[in-house]
């Protein structure tokens, strides 16, 4: 049995700057965080990613929809990472919501 998570952010950047955002900080996460403890993938199609992490032998899947005024966070995660729901859906929304802030200065490569 698996628990869902799905977060949904207004934003005033329009569906390209918004993607353009979201998806130079899922390469940043990928590339400084997630890919050392873990193997990650990310297919965009459009406005929407599809979201693949396993880790310590389980599999979190999620989706990013990136539309004109907001993002929608859909993200699966197994039932032993169930207890951890709250923490990451912290984690999960102040990342994307320091993505899309006007103002915001990507992280230096």
């Amino acid at each position: 049995m698996s628990n869902s998570i799905v977060i949904t952010i207004p934003h005033n950047l329009g569906a390209e700057e918004a993607k353009t955002r979201i998806a130079g900080r899922l390469e940043h996460l990928r590339r400084d965080y997630i890919d050392k403890l873990a193997y990650s993938e990310v297919n965009w199609n459009g406005g929407t990613a599809d979201l693949r992490v396993v880790a310590f032998g389980q599999t979190v899947t999620g989706k990013i929809c990136v539309m004109s005024d907001s993002l929608r966070i859909e993200v699966q995660l197994p039932w032993i990472l169930a207890a951890l729901t709250g923490k990451i859906q912290g984690v999960l929304k102040s990342n994307a919501e320091e993505s899309l802030r006007i103002g915001h200065t990507p992280p230096k490569v």
